[in-house]
């Protein structure tokens, strides 16, 4: 089989102030466990004495305690977590902190629009809006599990409307804010969803981007939506979100949760089939996300946390939930983060001293192309962790964001999980060295393992990555349907969770994930995932990123197709001579993987279609290179990549 793609030079060293200071450092002392791998060890072995730890070590509020951590009696598919507890995550990740008076006047989100206008609530006026819209949502007779869909940009009312929602124990169904109407229509439909709380419009690279006539159309197709709250003008038949913020505020506490019941539904956009709900509980949610931001990115009270994303990847709801119950504030972006040029990244964290700044490798290979000169004109010393999920690193825009901009200092949080996850399943931690482009280990709590065909362990080679126990934020199933959960997760080995992506465990006992098990290829008989042959592509100094896909080939099985896109500043140089390049990395992927996994086809793009929260899209990109149906493209960036793709092979369609 090939071979693993090699990671960088760079590994993170932790200093003594991450060794002494760090969240995780500290919650292993009070346990009386020395380090890192045996805290990893003992949260696995004991998986119901770490999250009741986790619960007490960051003081999630129960209005009723739960008698038992974990019942499996039902299977580990059908895991009850926090028995017999009551609570809200409203009022455990906002109330405690507005209610207490050394905190309550503390910033609790911070909103910049792409025009450079800021707008920031404390604890105290955030969960007085709450308390204001949760009076107004019950006056339209919205309450205790009716489902509310939020269709918002990274604003503060996504925050406001999201607590609001939950306080009343309503089910939040968060939407990506660039869908079409019939993406957003299935997902009403398929929720059942009687309120929507809309934006009039949000902006995108200086353009006012409406998303209101969105919403109307999606709602013409959705009998059960009764109501459309409007955050700008609204039109005939709905509500205005002032009018809900004109409420007198509800009084007393949020209303009490079971442990179990459901916060929200986060879907998964997908490309081929119906939408797949996540359900996520209030428990569940709460503690895992709670315990991500305080562990994994060493985020406390007095921290400032900011990641560029959207209310409709599960990182949206996370970022609230998690930063909030840890007592920190949330830094929210709303436009596009190469406006007005690269550097809006770097002046976003100077200008409100971020302390854990989330990026993605997509957005890192654009940035790099800027003069690193220019980096010195910054002031990123607030930066304490950087953290990084949805797609592999390449080695070279790793080390350099560590090494070159960061000097070293800062630990880079590769974090990996997904929607139906709730959270990660693999991330480092700053407290132990951590090789470029590495995951580190298994996050906290999380039984993983990679396994072969037949559900066995293996090291040092490619293979599935399972979970061998149940953890609090695991989807409690795919909402309305059963056998498509179980199936999903629960079918290829037994008693496993089977996640979907290949992963491998190296010799010195780092994690890396080679993609989705649906992308790898399978060439000659061998099993080749596109981001090893991606990793070498983007190392040739002329192409700034790429995507490989595999298609059907009469002598190997599948053959590999390569599309790349040349550095800002080269491109009219590599256009001139595309086809010698070409060559160049062809020979490159034969040197480095084997000659049976040289692409036959290479062709220079001038961009590959990206989801919002950019990652490439390699399932369709494989579709328009075949000329065949790229199914729901509703949570792409640019579907018109797509027909660059098509005219790179022939195809005119």
């Amino acid at each position: 089989m090939p071979s693993v793609s090699t990671p960088g030079a760079y590994v993170w060293q932790p200093g003594p102030k991450y060794l002494a200071e760090a969240r995780v450092a500290r919650f292993a002392r009070t346990h009386g466990i020395d380090g890192i791998e045996d805290l990893r060890t003992r949260s696995t072995a004991d998986v119901t004495w770490y999250w009741d730890a986790v619960v007490a070590d960051l003081g999630l509020r129960f209005f009723r305690s739960y008698h038992q951590v974990l019942d499996v009696s039902r299977g580990a598919e059908d895991p009850d977590w926090f028995v017999g507890g009551e609570l809200n995550v409203a009022d455990a990740a906002l109330a405690r902190w507005a209610e207490d008076p050394a905190s309550r006047d503390r910033t609790a989100v911070v909103h910049e629009a792409e025009d450079g206008s800021v707008d920031s609530l404390t604890f105290a006026e955030l969960d007085e809006r709450v308390r204001r819209v949760s009076a107004g949502l019950r006056g339209l007779g919205i309450g205790r599990g009716d489902a509310v869909a939020l269709y918002l940009p990274m604003v503060s009312e996504a925050v406001v409307a999201f607590y609001a929602a939950a306080r009343i124990g309503a089910v939040l169904v968060p939407l990506f804010s660039g869908f079409a109407p019939g993406a957003i229509a299935s997902r009403l439909a398929d929720a059942e969803v009687r309120a929507v709380v809309v934006a009039e419009s949000t902006v995108r690279r200086a353009r006012t981007v409406a998303m209101l006539p969105a919403i109307r159309e999606a709602v013409g197709q959705s009998p059960s939506v009764e109501h459309v709250v409007v955050v700008g003008t609204p039109g005939d038949g709905e509500t205005a979100w002032t009018t809900l913020l004109e409420r007198e505020p509800e009084s007393g506490p949020a209303e009490p949760m079971a442990a179990t019941d459901t916060l929200l539904l986060a879907y998964t956009s997908g490309t081929t089939g119906k939408p797949k709900g996540a359900v996520h509980t209030h428990a569940g949610f709460l503690v895992k996300t709670a315990s991500e931001v305080a562990y994994s990115f060493d985020v406390g009270p007095g921290g400032v946390f900011c990641w560029i994303t959207d209310m409709g990847w599960i990182m949206g709801p996370l970022s609230i939930v998690g930063t909030h119950a840890n007592g920190a504030a949330l830094v929210l972006y709303e436009g596009s983060p190469d406006v007005p040029d690269l550097s809006r990244l770097w002046r976003l964290a100077e200008r409100h001293r971020v302390t854990m700044l989330g990026v993605s490798p997509t957005l890192i290979r654009t940035i790099r192309t800027i003069d690193a000169a220019q980096l010195g004109e910054f002031d990123l010393s607030s930066v304490h962790t950087l953290g990084s999920t949805g797609e592999p690193w390449d080695p070279e825009s790793y080390d350099w964001l560590a090494s070159d901009v960061f000097g070293g200092r800062v630990p880079i949080i590769n974090f990996s999980g997904g929607t139906e996850v709730g959270g990660s399943f693999l991330a480092p931690y700053p407290v132990e060295p951590i090789a470029s482009c590495s995951l580190g280990g298994p996050s906290l709590g999380m039984d993983v393992d990679v396994v072969n065909a037949a559900g066995e362990p293996v090291r040092g080679e490619v293979g599935e990555l399972v979970c061998r126990q149940p953890w609090p934020a695991m989807t409690r199933g795919i909402w309305r349907d059963r056998e498509r959960y179980l199936e999903a997760y629960w079918s290829t080995f037994p008693g496993l969770w089977r996640h979907g992506d290949h992963a491998v465990i190296d010799a010195d006992g780092q994690w890396f994930l080679r993609g989705r098990s649906d992308d790898v290829m399978n060439v000659a008989g061998k099993r080749l995932a596109p981001a090893e042959v991606e990793a070498v592509l983007i190392a040739h100094p002329a192409v700034a990123e790429a995507a490989v896909v595999g298609v059907p080939d009469p002598k190997k099985g599948e053959a590999v197709w390569a599309f790349w896109v040349p550095r800002a500043g080269v491109a009219q140089a590599e256009a001139d001579r595309a086809e010698e390049v070409g060559e160049e990395l062809r020979r490159r992927v034969g040197e480095e993987l084997g000659k049976p996994f040289a692409p036959s086809l290479l062709r220079q793009v001038p961009e590959l279609p990206k989801t919002r929260s950019a990652k490439i899209m390699r399932r369709a990109v494989r579709a328009a290179a075949l000329g065949e149906d790229p199914g729901d493209l509703s949570g792409a960036e640019n579907p018109q990549a797509l027909h660059v793709i098509r005219l790179a092979v022939g195809r005119s369609g």
